[in-house]
Parts: structure tokens; C-alpha cells; sequence
């Protein structure tokens, strides 16, 4: 079992038991009271692991993109959902042990036990084999996705609340300018208030895309973008 896993990440331990304790659930741990360790020490390094090398390649290999998109990427890359689908593609369900009621409710799928095994096995290979096998481990399984999370639609007004929310109390307001045109084809305004100061303009065919057009202009002009 231990060899398929290796073979799936790519990497083979110098010590197994660092990947038994990895794949090893609470729940596991717990019902056989012996001494056994369950992965949750490992996942706390591995999620420490995980951003730092997610931050240094963004920060070294993306010269182009500012601090606001870097923090936004690494958010979507280390989130949940994120590694719960990198763990999918390896299969890693099969492999962990967990008790038997988690095992009965679905824990082999359950995005919060995947995903915290991943990050017990990034801890592990970071232990057993140092930064470049980790990296190398991450590059695969993770920093691969990066140009499908940038393909996809960009939420610009969440995007400029989260900027906002930066200084406490500065508020976002957007306001309906002008719209014109026949009434099945008309064209909205929209300015953004940022601060109490008109921070950008956009216009689309609803109110929500002139919306999304004025945080774009706005995230462009505070130089988050």
C-alpha cells in the first residue's frame, strides 16, 4: 500500500513510518490506544510548509503579479477545496487509516481528513527528504493548478472589500451614474466609492457587470491588480 502511494507523489521515504503516522487518522490513533501517533502534528508543519513555498514561488517566479493578487492566489492554491482535490488525484483516501466510524461516514472523501493528510504527507516528505523533495512534491500536486485558478472569473468587488477591510471602517459604495439605451439592451454606470473618494468607473450590460467593471478599475488604481 505504502509503495503505490510513493509511486503516486512521486517520492519514496528513506523512513516509512513517517508516512504510516501521515496517513494515520485521529480516529485511527484513538481506538487502538497503543502508543499509536495520528498525522495531526504533521499536518500543523505541513500546512507551514505549504505556504511558505507556495509564497516563495509566487514571490520569485511571478515578478508580475502584486502583493494583493500573490495573497489571493495562495489563498485559493493552500485553501481546503484546493488540497482536497489535489488529494483526489492521487487516490490518497485509500490509503489512510481511520477508525472505524469515521471510516463508516465517509472519511475517505471528506475534504477536511483529505485535505489534512496531504498536509501531513508534505510535513513528512519535508522531514524525510528536505526542502527540494518537498518543493518538487508541492510544484506537482499543487503549484500546477495555478493557471486554471487564473482562467477562471475573477470576483473584483470581493476582491476590493478585502482591500477595504484593511483600514477598519472604510466602506465600499457603489452608485448607479447613468444608464442608457432601449430597455432590452440597456448600458449601466457604475462608480465605486472607496473611503469617501470615487476610486474608478465601470460599465457592462447589467448592474452587477458595471459593478465588477468599477472594483476592476479601482483594485487597477490602488495597484492591487
Amino acid at each position: 500500500m505504502l509503495i503505490t502511494l510513493e509511486e503516486k507523489i512521486g517520492y519514496t521515504f528513506s523512513d516509512k513510518k513517517l508516512l504510516e503516522t501521515a496517513l494515520t487518522h485521529s480516529s485511527y490513533a484513538n481506538e487502538r490506544r497503543s502508543g499509536i501517533s495520528s498525522n495531526e502534528r504533521l499536518e500543523f508543519l505541513g500546512d507551514s510548509v505549504l505556504g511558505v513555498t507556495v509564497a516563495e514561488y509566487l514571490y520569485t517566479k511571478r515578478p508580475d503579479l502584486p502583493e494583493g493578487k500573490m495573497t489571493r492566489l495562495r489563498a485559493d492554491l493552500v485553501c481546503e477545496a484546493g488540497l482536497h482535490r489535489a488529494a483526489l488525484s492521487i487516490g490518497l483516501g485509500e490509503h489512510l487509516l481511520l477508525g472505524k466510524g469515521e471510516d463508516a461516514g465517509g472519511g475517505r472523501e471528506r475534504p477536511s481528513v483529505l485535505s489534512d493528510a496531504l498536509e501531513a504527507i508534505i510535513a513528512a516528505v519535508f522531514i524525510d527528504g528536505g526542502k527540494n523533495a518537498v518543493t518538487e512534491l508541492i510544484s506537482k500536486l499543487i503549484l500546477s493548478r495555478i493557471g486554471e485558478i487564473e482562467s477562471l472569473s475573477f470576483d473584483y468587488k470581493t476582491a476590493l472589500q478585502e482591500y477595504a477591510q484593511k483600514s477598519p471602517g472604510t466602506k465600499v459604495i457603489y452608485n448607479l451614474k447613468n444608464e442608457a439605451g432601449p430597455e432590452h439592451q440597456k448600458t449601466f454606470c457604475v462608480e465605486v466609492i472607496v473611503g469617501g473618494k470615487n476610486a474608478g468607473a465601470g460599465e457592462g450590460k447589467s448592474k452587477k457587470a458595471a459593478e465588477q467593471e468599477a472594483a476592476h478599475r479601482a483594485l487597477e488604481a490602488f495597484g492591487e491588480l
